[in-house]
């Protein structure tokens, strides 16, 4: 099992949220979440935090695909567009660079309906050790 996929299988909070891994594979990673009634502000629209939410753990997947423990040093959301109940968000990570322990990677969250940019996001990671047999 891959650090990525050890790191998702014991994600409960992604889990929680009804997160799904499409796709994850070293630098990338692709994943998916509907909003539900319970993820709604008083505006009628997605909790802003829960998209961040989506990004991040898109992020930490992508990060995480090398074998090594990563964490988060950092991220910086910018929102664009509203979702709404019933979408379905879809977040796409992708490495811009890896140096020694850092890292740089940015995740678009799209609405899957029509493709509508929702948020961007720039994480950067820290590699903090080798993922440890179970």
């Amino acid at each position: 099992m891959s650090g990525a996929e050890a790191m998702w299988a014991a994600d409960v909070a992604s889990k929680a949220l009804g997160m799904e891994c499409e796709d994850a594979a070293p630098g990338t990673a692709r994943v998916s979440m509907v909003v539900r009634d319970d993820m709604v502000n008083g505006h009628g629209i997605c909790h802003g935090g829960l998209v961040a939410a989506l990004a991040d753990s898109t992020f930490a997947l992508a990060c995480n695909g090398y074998g090594e423990v990563t964490v988060a040093a950092g991220f910086e959301i910018t929102f664009l567009a509203p979702a709404r109940r019933g979408d379905t968000l879809v977040a796409v990570a992708v490495e811009r660079a890896r140096a020694g322990k850092s890292g740089l990677y940015d995740v678009t969250v799209r609405r899957r309906s029509d493709a509508e940019v929702i948020a961007e996001f720039r994480g950067r990671s820290r590699e903090v050790g080798r993922v440890s047999a179970p």
